[in-house]
């Protein structure tokens, strides 16, 4: 996660890219206003904005995550599906497998 400077003030964002590169990256951002003062109360409401952005981020990738997730179940389901519907239609006879 980083915290961005925007046009609009600042903004903590996240980028996700997927280490097999199977899936498009996507990225999150959260505005987020640094405090205007250094006084002990600015400070602790600009904490208490940064864990609040940082849980919402946090949520929005997982919701991403699992949507893409469910995705490549899916996906991964109809291949499996039609293997397991050749292997029923076949169950109890011999099959020769056929040479490439």
């Amino acid at each position: 996660m980083a915290q961005q400077d925007t046009a609009a003030g600042a903004a903590m964002s996240a980028v996700y890219t997927s280490a097999t590169g199977s899936n498009e990256p996507f990225s999150v951002s959260e505005p987020l206003t640094p405090p205007a003062t250094q006084t002990v109360e600015s400070k602790s409401q600009y904490l208490h904005d940064l864990r609040t952005a940082t849980a919402a981020i946090q949520e929005r990738v997982n919701q991403e995550l699992t949507a893409r997730m469910e995705e490549d179940n899916r996906a991964a389901g109809v291949a499996a599906g039609a293997a397991d519907a050749k292997e029923e239609e076949t169950y109890g006879e011999e099959v020769q497998e056929e040479e490439d």
